[in-house]
């Protein structure tokens, strides 16, 4: 629990006292040295209950200290800081002039006329908004909400290209080295047949070649970088940045993203995402940010079946076999690395069948790209990892998904590990499953009866409003209410 005057301590229990021949309930919290506080149970507007996740152990504090006074002295003076940079920087980039872009060249028509596939209308209307932001003196800021698989790259790339025509760099900012990987391949297989130099920056490729990209972006002889938090390291700059485009924004921290746009205060800025964090899809309901939403899917696609159940390993030994069964692969969702490898000798032999492979982040590039491309070749057929899957895979044949501890995850998180599968005209299926009799706090039920509820096509965007309305918008006026991980545990 958390006392607004004395800080964090441990529920105990309620406590029936009788004080002046009166008999009251108070609510008993053990504090540090095993000093105990009584709270009249008609006083309980100041205490709330503690929320910082499973995974936090809080400190406990002390009675009779400052230690709490202190604490939240801090956190409201790092929020202020960081509420005062967010409007000064959206201030000046009101206020700056950007650069404008030219309307498309002949180049810019061939380019678009290589892409593979039919355009949606929603994906066309799209492409000529952000084009518009672009050809304008004001500095874009705008966020593109499509469903995973809807076309957002494609948008992307048009806008890349027509920035590398002006002669400006481009800068794309992806979550993981899987997704950077493949966008990566993505761009320069669009690329190929234009003088356009296309690099990519990440923490797994030697120093002498990330070296050699960070001197080449300074000179002005990259155009395209795609990278991931690497390119927000003090020693990465740019000789004329037009364009940042940042995938999958939820996965980045607000001073991450803030940061790589300081570079420039005039850099137009394309966010994308299939579900907007609260923070920024409250920005973008009251103007302060532009948004475009891709609500039409690709032709020929199904949406997901999803099933929220407690963990039965009959059920998930039926769901491997019938994917394997009909030809297909499997995802399965264990997010803990100690325990990952026993998960898939565990599932190797529950479905002597499948050949099973497993994933996670602390392997190097090197190992996840091999892993990867063994998956993607079809010599494995199920694969185990942890949330490295939620951005970047795209495997049209893997159309099964099994995610393990689905209470622990965000709602926008979910909807992400889920829009793995589904991505070809297979019927897609995914088993969202909690532990067996574990009684789920408010917050999980909800995000989990919301993953379930939201299964038709275009539910990324009202998936991120249900995450709104569950988490609440922040503000970036009123300090008290301004949201961060800290602030949250408090």
């Amino acid at each position: 629990m958390v006392h607004r005057k004395y800080g964090i301590g441990i529920y105990i229990g309620v406590n029936t006292i009788k004080a002046d021949k009166t008999i009251k309930d108070y609510i008993k919290i053990k504090y540090q040295n095993d000093d105990i506080l009584y709270i009249p149970t008609n006083d309980m507007d100041s205490i709330r209950k503690y929320i910082g996740g499973d995974a936090i152990q809080p400190k406990i504090n002390k009675l009779g200290t400052r230690d709490w006074e202190n604490t939240k002295t801090k956190v409201k003076k790092n929020l202020r800081e960081v509420a005062k940079e967010l409007i000064e920087l959206y201030a000046k980039r009101e206020k700056a002039q950007g650069f404008a872009f030219n309307k498309d060249t002949p180049w810019q028509g061939e380019f678009e006329g290589k892409f593979p596939y039919q355009e949606t209308d929603d994906q066309l209307r799209c492409i000529e908004e952000v084009k518009k932001d672009m050809e304008l003196a004001k500095p874009m800021d705008r966020l593109l909400c499509g469903d995973v698989g809807y076309g957002k790259t494609e948008v992307a790339l048009r806008a890349a290209f027509k920035a590398t025509m002006d002669q400006k760099q481009v800068a794309y900012l992806a979550p993981t080295t899987v997704l950077a990987e493949q966008q990566y391949q993505e761009f320069k297989e669009r690329m190929k047949d234009f003088p356009i130099k296309v690099e990519i920056l990440n923490r797994f490729k030697s120093k002498k070649y990330q070296d050699d990209v960070i001197k080449k972006l300074k000179l002005g002889e990259v155009d395209i970088v795609i990278g991931t938090h690497r390119l927000l390291s003090k020693d990465v700059e740019f000789k004329d940045l037009g364009l940042l485009i940042i995938d999958e924004e939820h996965r980045f921290g607000v001073k991450a993203k803030e940061k790589i746009k300081q570079l420039k205060t005039s850099v137009d800025v394309l966010t994308m995402t299939a579900t907007p964090i609260p923070r920024t899809m409250h920005m973008s309901i009251v103007g302060i940010r532009d948004m475009s939403v891709i609500y039409e899917p690709p032709h020929n696609r199904k949406p997901v079946q999803t099933y929220v159940l407690e963990y039965d390993t009959e059920v998930v030994k039926e769901a491997i076999t019938k994917e394997l069964e009909r030809g297909g692969q499997v995802f399965y969702l264990f997010n803990n690395v100690e325990g990952i490898e026993k998960k898939a000798d565990d599932i190797s032999k529950l479905v002597p069948e499948s050949v099973v492979t497993f994933a996670h982040g602390k392997m190097t590039g090197n190992q996840i790209e091999e892993i990867m491309k063994e998956f993607t070749e079809g010599k494995t057929n199920v694969l185990v990892c942890t949330t490295i899957l939620e951005s970047g895979i795209d495997i049209p044949n893997a159309n099964t998904i099994i995610v393990e501890n689905a209470d622990r995850m965000g709602l926008a998180q979910l909807y992400q590990i889920r829009g793995r599968v589904g991505r070809a005209d297979k019927q897609a299926y995914a088993y969202i499953t909690y532990k067996r009799d574990k009684l789920l706090s408010e917050v999980a039920d909800k995000r989990l009866k919301a993953i379930k509820e939201f299964t038709e096509f275009g539910s990324g965007f009202k998936i991120a409003m249900r995450d709104l309305e569950i988490r609440g918008a922040g503000s970036l006026l009123r300090r008290n209410t301004i949201r961060s991980s800290r602030a949250s545990r408090l």
